[in-house]
């Protein structure tokens, strides 16, 4: 299910509401800065190897603000979406990590680029692949989108499987894509069409 409306920035309403089987995707609050710095802050040593370079300042509530700020913007331009993952417990919500859909190009491209990061203590749960899982009808159907391309660093298998496991397939190698950690690296490249899918959604009804 997605739902998808125009707010101000500082409206404690959310433009993307997702909801998963277990995890909900919305886009951040300034109310969920204190979840956000002591995840990324604890898992800092986690992450690291698969990120860009970042430090403590990086977490200040200034910036975060000014995330929040940017995050609505981009939503309501319909060019980027960055969302957070949600474990919902009555009233309480558990920041789990994030799913960002960016670099929205439409004319004959129509497609997406899908990253995702995950708190160390959440990770190998399966909750990244219902994530992405969720996001998948809101690229196809409510953007009606035609691809959505991931990439991520060769030895990481947890990606591998979470894209996999969504019907993602391998389409290349990019060497030095990203700059990771100060470094430039080599990726793995995986998409996902439309058609593959419609296809799995079908399979999936029927089987």
């Amino acid at each position: 299910m997605a739902k998808a409306m125009l707010w101000p920035w500082s409206s404690p309403t959310s433009l993307v509401n997702l909801q998963g089987k277990t995890v909900q995707l919305r886009l951040p609050q300034l109310s969920d800065y204190e979840q956000w710095y002591a995840l990324r802050r604890g898992s800092r040593d986690f992450l690291r190897p698969f990120e860009p370079r970042w430090t403590e300042a990086d977490l200040a509530q200034r910036v975060f603000v000014t995330r929040v700020k940017r995050a609505r913007e981009e939503a309501e331009e319909g060019t980027d979406y960055s969302l957070f993952i949600f474990l919902p417990d009555g009233r309480q919500q558990t920041l789990v990590g994030g799913i960002t859909l960016s670099n929205v190009r439409r004319r004959a491209a129509q497609f997406v680029n899908l990253g995702y990061w995950m708190g160390q203590q959440f990770a190998g749960k399966g909750l990244m692949s219902e994530a992405v899982a969720t996001c998948l009808p809101f690229v196809f159907d409510t953007l009606a989108l035609h691809r959505i391309h991931a990439a991520f660093l060769p030895g990481n298998q947890a990606s591998r499987r979470v894209l996999e496991k969504n019907g993602f397939v391998e389409e290349g190698f990019a060497e030095k894509y990203l700059q990771i950690n100060g470094r430039w690296e080599d990726h793995v490249l995986f998409g996902l069409t439309r058609e593959r899918y419609e296809l799995a959604s079908f399979v999936g009804r029927v089987g």
